[in-house]
């Protein structure tokens, strides 16, 4: 059996063909790859988003927005808190108990917050979408009864939330309002999107 002699020559130019192809491989390769990673618009649309609290008085809200949501920031008068547990009665879920928006840990209380002057909801009802109307004043008024404790009235179809954004029974929202992950960075600073302090 004769043994058979490699051609250096052509040992070369297939090492050389062979090395091309594996850049040229890996040049295509790394944009296709690299385009599986979130665009800066989408990494910018779900990160967390820090609201500064210090100016806002009892009574006032303020509305950030979140991940194309507008999230609340309500700072509620020892007044407005009084009135959560009296409203417990009239509540669909007063204890947060549904899992359609499961309600973090650290809101699991009457008030719904870490702190119970400050309340932060998702500003969206939890029936088809709409943005409820703030309708703080307790008392008759317009499509609310005359009993009303104050909350937040959503004008699409009539679902009425108290302060501390629980739905009231007998009413198309079948949830309460979403209490986003959030955090205190310090008494005047939240971050909303994170939690990991909270």
């Amino acid at each position: 059996m004769a043994e058979s002699v490699a051609d250096p020559a052509r040992r070369n130019w297939v090492m050389a063909t062979c090395g091309v192809g594996a850049v040229g491989g890996v040049a295509t390769a790394v944009p296709f790859v690299a385009s599986f990673a979130p665009s800066e618009r989408a990494k910018a649309a779900g990160a967390p988003v820090e609201a500064d609290i210090g100016g806002l008085k009892p009574g006032e809200k303020m509305v950030v927005e979140w991940r194309g949501k507008p999230v609340w920031i309500l700072r509620r008068t020892p007044e407005q808190l009084d009135s959560l547990k009296k409203d417990e009665p009239l509540l669909a879920d007063p204890n947060s108990e549904r899992t359609a928006y499961p309600t973090p840990p650290y809101a699991k209380n009457s008030w719904r917050s870490i702190k119970p002057e400050y309340f932060v909801a998702v500003g969206i009802c939890t029936h088809l979408g709409c943005s409820p109307s703030d309708k703080f004043v307790p008392g008759a008024q317009p499509s609310l009864p005359d009993d009303w404790p104050g909350g937040f009235l959503c004008p699409c179809h009539g679902s009425t939330f108290d302060l501390a954004g629980r739905v009231f029974k007998n009413k198309p929202a079948p949830d309460n309002l979403e209490v986003p992950p959030y955090m205190y960075l310090s008494d005047s600073r939240l971050l909303i999107g994170d939690e990991k302090k909270a």
